[in-house]
């Protein structure tokens, strides 16, 4: 089994920074594409950033410039530093990975729990 922890959410006022962490543990061989979605109240999930084994990154046009994907292979975890946060940025954030897991030549795609972000005053 594999699973996705994420950790760093939380209640940040406007213009405020967050970092996200996703650690993935357990019967892993690869991971190949990691990323982030995120839902807000009423809509439905959507990508917010993903990036590749080799670190090539793609983000959605809403994000671009004030958030940054970035993963350290050897932990298997990816991160997402928010800056510039906004009201529309409230969401629950959900990590999710491509994994291979040992004893298997294909990728199954894992989510992590999901952790809250509020942006308010």
């Amino acid at each position: 089994q594999v699973q996705l922890v994420e950790s760093g959410g939380g209640l940040v006022q406007p213009g405020g920074s967050l970092r996200l962490s996703c650690a993935a543990s357990g019967n892993i061989f690869s991971i190949n594409d990691m990323g982030w979605y995120r839902q807000a109240p009423g809509k439905q999930r959507e990508l917010t950033a993903s990036i590749t084994r080799g670190g090539v990154t793609n983000y959605t046009d809403s994000i671009k410039g004030r958030f940054t994907i970035s993963r350290d292979n050897a932990k298997n975890t990816v991160y997402l530093q928010m800056n510039s946060l906004t009201p529309e940025d409230t969401a629950v954030y959900y990590c999710n990975a491509d994994v291979v897991r040992r004893g298997t030549i294909f990728a199954e795609r894992y989510w992590g729990q999901g952790t809250q972000v509020t942006v308010s005053s």
